[in-house]
Order: C-alpha cells, then sequence, then structure tokens
C-alpha cells in the first residue's frame, strides 16, 4: 500500500505548535507523510521552515496548489494549520482542484466562507475533515457510538464545557504569538473564546449526541482589561428534540489548562468524558450499575471505534493518536473513493457541515449577547 502524500498549509517556524503535531499524526501509522509545504506567510520563511520539517518548501499555498496542477508536486491531501482567518482561501484553492482537505478548527471566519465550502465540497464531492482532535479520542467515539445506539435513552440534557486560564491576564501585550492572533479580531474572526474552545465544548454537546442547537441564550464577557474580544463564553441551548444543552468555554479559570469534556443526561443512563482522562469513558445507569470503558482490547468495543486502535490493552493513547485518527479518517474515505480494497469504514468524524453549525453557533451566541441573553436561533 503506497503512503498517501500530505501537504501543509501553516504550521512551522518559531511560536508555531501545532504543525508539528499534525506532523507526527501524519506519520504515526506509516501510511502517510508530509512531503511538502507552505509554512509561513513570508515567502523565505516559509521555504527555511520547510527545511525544518525536511520536506519541499514553497513561498505560498498558491506555489504548492500550482506545483501540484502542472504535475511537479505529487500530493493526495493537504492539512491547513493556520490562524483562522488563512482557513478559507487556502481550503477553498485547494477544494476547487478536487484536492482532499483537513482542516484546522474554527473552519472559517465566517457562516458565509464556510457555506460556500461546503457547497464546494458537495459539488466537487471532495473528503474534507475538520480537525477537532478531541473527537479522534476511541472514548470520544464510542460515546458518540452509545449513544446512536440507544444505549442511554433520549438525551434530555448535555453539560459541556471547556476551562482554561492561560488569558486570565493580557498575554497578547507580552507579543506571546499564540495570544496575540486569537485576541486579534481581524485574524480570530467575532469571538476569541468561543471560536476558539467553546467550538470544542459546541461539536461535544452535538457531535457526540448527533443533535442539532435550535436556539439559544447567551452572555459572553470581556474580563481583561483592553481586550476587544471574549474571554469567557456562556450559552444556554435548546436542542432539536426539546433537550436542554449548556455549553460554556472560559480562558480566565485560573489554575485550568485544557479541562474540556461533557456529560449526556438519557432516558435509561447517563455518561461522562474528560479530555484530560481521555483514556475513560463513564457510563451510569438506572439500576445502579456504574461501568468505567477504557481505551483497549478488555472491552468489546464496536468495530467502528476499535479499527482505529494501535496498541495492547494497558497502553495508553492520548493526544497525537487522537490526531492522527482524524489522519485516518480522512486517509480511509481517499482510498476508498479510489476503490482501494481492504480499506475499513471511515468514521464519521467532522466535516464540513459541522464546521458551518460551529460558525452559526458562535455567531448566535455573539448576537444573543448583544441583546442580553435574548434568545436567537441558531
Amino acid at each position: 500500500m503506497a503512503k498517501l502524500k500530505v501537504g501543509m498549509i501553516g504550521g512551522g517556524g518559531p511560536g508555531a505548535f501545532f504543525g508539528m503535531v499534525h506532523n507526527r499524526a501524519i506519520s504515526l501509522d506509516a501510511s502517510r507523510e508530509l512531503v511538502a509545504g507552505a509554512l509561513r506567510t513570508d515567502p523565505k520563511t516559509a521555504v527555511r521552515a520547510a527545511k525544518d520539517y525536511g520536506i519541499k518548501g514553497y513561498p505560498s499555498y498558491q506555489a504548492l496548489l500550482d506545483a501540484v496542477k502542472n504535475g511537479e508536486q505529487e500530493l493526495d491531501y493537504i492539512t491547513i494549520v493556520t490562524p483562522n482567518f488563512a482557513h478559507f482561501e487556502p481550503a477553498k484553492a485547494f477544494l476547487q482542484a478536487g484536492i482532499p482537505v483537513l482542516c484546522e478548527k474554527p473552519i472559517t471566519l465566517t457562516v458565509a466562507e464556510a457555506q460556500d465550502l461546503a457547497r464546494i465540497v458537495k459539488r466537487k464531492k471532495v473528503p474534507f475533515v475538520l480537525a477537532h482532535t478531541y473527537t479522534g479520542h476511541p472514548m470520544m467515539m464510542l460515546a458518540k457510538e452509545m449513544i446512536r445506539g440507544g444505549e442511554i435513552g433520549e438525551v434530555r440534557k448535555v453539560e459541556s464545557w471547556y476551562n482554561q486560564g492561560w488569558l486570565a491576564t493580557a498575554l497578547e501585550e507580552s507579543g506571546q504569538q499564540q495570544a496575540s492572533w486569537r485576541t486579534d479580531p481581524k485574524r480570530t474572526g467575532i469571538s476569541n473564546c468561543g471560536g476558539d474552545i467553546g467550538t470544542h465544548a459546541f461539536v461535544a454537546a452535538t457531535w457526540v449526541t448527533g443533535l442539532k442547537v435550535k436556539k439559544l441564550s447567551a452572555r459572553l464577557n470581556t474580563f481583561v482589561a483592553g481586550r476587544v474580544l471574549d474571554d469567557d463564553f456562556n450559552t444556554v441551548c435548546e436542542l432539536e428534540n426539546g433537550g436542554t444543552a449548556l455549553i460554556n468555554a472560559t480562558q480566565i479559570a485560573i489554575g485550568y489548562r485544557n479541562d474540556n469534556g461533557l456529560r449526556v443526561f438519557g432516558t435509561k443512563g447517563s455518561l461522562e468524558w474528560h479530555q484530560e482522562r481521555a483514556e475513560s469513558l463513564l457510563v451510569r445507569y438506572g439500576d445502579g450499575r456504574d461501568i468505567t470503558y477504557w481505551t483497549g482490547a478488555e472491552f468489546d468495543l464496536p468495530e467502528a471505534v476499535s479499527s482505529y486502535l494501535r496498541v495492547p490493552s494497558g497502553h495508553h493513547e492520548d493526544f497525537f493518536p487522537a490526531l492522527a485518527n482524524l489522519h485516518t479518517t480522512i486517509e480511509r474515505q481517499i482510498r476508498k473513493s479510489r476503490g482501494e480494497k481492504g480499506v475499513p469504514e471511515a468514521f464519521a468524524h467532522p466535516g464540513v457541515e459541522e464546521g458551518v453549525a460551529g460558525m452559526k453557533f458562535v455567531k448566535a451566541a455573539v448576537e444573543s449577547s448583544k441583546k442580553k441573553g435574548a434568545w436567537t436561533r441558531v
């Protein structure tokens, strides 16, 4: 089986973090390899950053795409690892060229841009995966499978959250790269906290349960003086089945790092998952049974989940393998579309539709907050 050749947009140079994470995730299964990239905005540093990765460097994503079109560079898909404002244009260009895309979240800056990508994906039938890394954790996948199979009955209430404390002070004033672009409306969009980590809480609530948010009431706060965008994001939501969802995120929770998780309460049972303890899923039943599932072979996991596991029972599969699972999903989609034999089914990880829904959710929350929490349709 030939390795898929992957290109990367963004993610290189000093201060970058997630490009190297994607590089490791791409290479984890020895069935994919990063071969080329346009890793920085500045053409010279873009080529220089590629040398650090040991790949072919291009001065811009347009130059990389041109090389693919004229046959100079072979690519099976690209991954976009740029700040929010730089997602849309490269994603659109590569999708229109028929090249699959794995894009970091949130999908774009605006709802209109997200909808534009959705139309291209539908028209071109090109694989597109949205890189909500935590959905690649096997126990997150198991939670989705259990709810889809009716294990906890009809969903009545969902609590999902993401608590961080790293922006509890004006870190952006020091020039810290990650803080600077996230708090800049021109580069991150209409919401900082909501777009950055509120979308993780949103996907946890909606992707896991399979339920859409119908309307919401929101309060967004900006606690740090001088900051333009929100650093605290809170919503009460009505789900399409009449259930309730509390979807909240904050970046001013001092002492908290990446406290992402969810609880789902159904008519037959409940389940609970925490990102910082990602290897386990707690399921509670009405007859008094509390069962903790662990990533590994000792449980009879559904094949949809078990086919993504890499190590024997009792060994940890964590952040890098979770992101690698999203790359595995787009790899399976690509190989299936080519008619390759023996390719396992791809899990239904978030794609372009979840991206559109996330942008609509953030937009509705911003609008509701401006109207002092007025109920707003999503």
